[in-house]
């Protein structure tokens, strides 16, 4: 079994839970947010959306800049439809999902660098980056939106066992 024939399994349960997470978002409340240091929900779920499209920058690419010539990175702006959400990130999923299937074992272990106007902030091996930098980060804000979702009434999903508003699933 390849690198990728293993990592694809998890890749997929990933972001099929997140897909369930990122249905529930409230269209009519794509600017809360919990706290004024928080970002908005809108944000947030873009943010999520956005993640898979790393991995073609990390399996093509030896590094990337965030703050290429010291320019400060700009976001994407946030989603203002949950049907422009869920669109870009099947289309960012369906891309990942190539990228990751025809990428080879060797590559896998190549070293790939997170830079800062040309400074590395982190260096690890690729397979690291999609596991971590991708997989990892996208757990992460799945939670996050989790608590939006609930600090809204919103039912929240059943991910890896049964969710306190999907108990019978």
């Amino acid at each position: 079994m390849t690198l990728s024939e293993a990592l694809l399994p998890e890749f997929d349960q990933e972001m099929a839970k997140t897909r369930t997470t990122l249905e529930r978002v409230p269209e009519d409340k794509l600017s809360w947010k919990p706290h004024p240091k928080s970002p908005t929900m809108a944000w947030l779920a873009t943010h999520l959306a956005m993640i898979p499209s790393w991995t073609p920058v990390t399996l093509m690419q030896d590094s990337f800049d965030v703050n290429p010539a010291g320019q400060k990175y700009t976001p994407p702006p946030p989603a203002s439809s949950c049907a422009e959400l869920l669109a870009t990130f099947d289309k960012n999923v369906t891309s990942a999902r190539e990228m990751i299937a025809g990428t080879e074992d060797a590559r896998w272990m190549q070293t790939w660098s997170l830079l800062s106007n040309g400074q590395p902030i982190s260096t690890m091996p690729r397979i690291a980056v999609v596991r971590g930098f991708i997989m990892n980060h996208s757990i992460h804000h799945r939670a996050q939106l989790g608590v939006y979702l609930r600090l809204n009434d919103v039912p929240v999903p059943a991910l890896y066992g049964p969710s306190a508003d999907e108990a019978g699933m």
